[in-house]
């Protein structure tokens, strides 16, 4: 038994390290150098870097773009490599291609956080996302089509909201997805963007209104009639607790006169399921709801309707 499992095992380790080197120590030029030949690297980073600037200064720009990509790529430990991912990022912008150049831009936040370039990145990364989201708000507005997809814009603004979670760009992206879904009628998407905003930065400029949004967006899916019930309640619930963390915010007037008018069709819907019980005989469930209408309104045309309905029921 052990005189065959030792040359099946050894076999098996020769073809293991075999595959290794096939794949880790092959000589393709696209591949970076290890970080142990940091060398090396340098050498032949910089000279790669010095082409890629020198196309750069002669306007060869695509040349440019493909040279300062391939120097960060290849070589990332090299001295310049920051520069270089910086600076395709910037001529990918400056050509338009929108995309490309966040991409980029993503890049070199992600692999030169100390760079003194990085806030000045992240800035162009904010001003981009939101450019496209600005762009993709008004075109719905309009009617018209956009050129990046909902979901890429999307995505541009939650990589700007992850690159710095707290802060006022992370708040702001935040709420522009909620926005975006708003405004595409993707009131689930919506809803949970702004839930997020502030459950994440409830301290936010943004936060109010966002929970704001929520309420107003419940009411239009229960006057579309989805699920109209479930809808005016959590309507009611967005604005309770819209009143209670911001009090004092801009739309606190407007809030209660919203949470006024859905007690209204609630109370409404009560007195409407007590007249379909009276009218199928079931009048102890009847009774239920006609005073649970007397209950909440207190007074007025619906709870005088109610009490009357409960005195002719022998109560």
């Amino acid at each position: 038994m052990i005189r065959y499992m030792i040359p099946r095992f050894t076999a098996f380790v020769i073809l293991a390290v075999s595959a290794f080197c096939l794949t880790s120590c092959g000589t393709d030029t696209d591949l970076p150098i290890m970080a142990g030949n940091t060398t090396e690297a340098s050498i032949k980073g910089e000279e790669l870097f010095k082409k890629a600037k020198k196309a750069d200064e002669a306007g060869k720009t695509s040349s440019a773009i493909k040279l300062y990509d391939q120097t960060a790529t290849r070589y990332p430990f090299a001295p310049s490599a920051g520069q270089a991912r910086y600076r395709q990022a910037q001529l990918l912008e400056q050509d338009g291609k929108i995309l490309d150049a966040f991409e980029a831009y993503d890049q070199f936040l992600a692999r030169f956080p100390g760079s003194n370039l990085y806030t000045t990145a992240l800035s162009r990364q904010v001003a981009m996302a939101q450019s496209a989201a600005d762009g993709d708000l008004k075109s719905s507005l309009l009617g018209f089509k956009t050129k990046l997809s909902l979901d890429k814009t999307v995505e541009m603004l939650g990589k700007v909201r992850d690159q710095a979670p707290k802060s006022a760009a992370a708040a702001n992206a935040q709420y522009t997805i909620g926005q975006l879904n708003e405004a595409k009628k993707k009131p689930k998407e919506a809803i949970a963007a702004y839930r997020q905003l502030v459950k994440d930065l409830p301290g936010s400029p943004q936060a109010p209104e966002a929970l704001f949004r929520i309420g107003k967006i419940l009411i239009q899916e229960a006057d579309t009639g989805n699920q109209n019930q479930a809808n005016i309640d959590l309507a009611l619930e967005a604005f309770n607790d819209y009143l209670i963390q911001y009090p004092g915010h801009s739309r606190n007037a407007e809030a209660r006169a919203l949470t006024a008018s859905l007690s209204v069709r609630d109370d409404q819907r009560s007195f409407d399921i007590a007249e379909f019980y009276a009218k199928t005989g079931k009048t102890e469930s009847a009774k239920v709801y006609y005073r649970e209408v007397i209950k909440h309104t207190k007074s007025g045309p619906l709870h005088d309707k109610a009490f009357a309905r409960l005195k002719k029921l022998g109560e």
